[in-house]
């Protein structure tokens, strides 16, 4: 599959750059729905490292939905050139999470990915970068908390208390199964709050994670 990608931007940028381009970006991420007609791919994102981290490894696996089988994934390794920086995940793992994506035989419907989206200091985490990148709707499902306060969310599955940051919300402390601990849900593009929660739900069964990240977790730290 060739991705058509939009806002580009240096590959190789520094951190100070990285947050000027955050800044500049934000402007473009979409927080209403604007989803294909029909959802029948959904795409769990994530990334590992391997070699001490000099080599970044992106891993993409392809559900259907809404019955969640497997039915594509895709693997893409290359050398880590950005340091960890806390907020700056993006300019980190996109590379390779782009060569994966090239790698399927068609594009999803919706990603799911492995960190935030607009739940971000600059409101550009990993999902709504992506998103930028390839125009495809994406959802940020984060295991932990970025920024943001939240108040506690009921023992309940589905129960799910706004994430704030000041007067505004960014996101949603979500619970996906009673007596484990929430996830951390936000829009990355072309998708709003609520059904990004809806959505997360829907792609959640027995466990704590969404099967998409599940799925994507194990190819990326195999």
């Amino acid at each position: 599959m060739e991705l058509e990608l939009h806002h580009l931007h240096p590959g190789q940028v520094s951190p100070r750059e990285a947050i000027a381009l955050q800044n500049r970006l934000r402007v473009y991420v979409r927080v209403d729905d604007e989803l294909p007609d029909r959802i029948s791919r959904v795409a769990g994102v994530d990334v590992g490292f391997e070699e001490g981290g000099r080599i970044t490894r992106a891993a993409v696996a392809v559900l259907a939905f809404p019955d969640l089988k497997l039915i594509e994934q895709a693997v893409a390794r290359r050398p880590t050139s950005f340091p960890y920086v806390p907020g700056l995940l993006s300019f980190r793992e996109i590379p390779a999470i782009l060569l994966a994506l090239e790698r399927l035989t068609k594009a999803p419907d919706l990603l799911l990915v492995d960190g935030q989206g607009y739940a971000h200091p600059r409101r550009v985490g990993i999902a709504s970068h992506l998103g930028l990148l390839t125009d495809i709707a994406a959802i940020g499902v984060g295991k932990t908390r970025l920024c943001g306060r939240h108040a506690p969310v009921p023992d309940q599955r589905g129960a799910w208390t706004p994430l704030m940051d000041g007067e505004e919300t960014i996101g949603a402390v979500l619970r996906t199964r009673e007596r484990v601990s929430p996830v951390f849900v936000s829009p990355g593009h072309r998708i709003s709050l609520e059904t990004s929660i809806e959505f997360v739900m829907r792609c959640t069964g027995r466990y704590r994670l969404p099967e998409t990240t599940r799925q994507a977790h194990r190819l990326a730290s195999g």
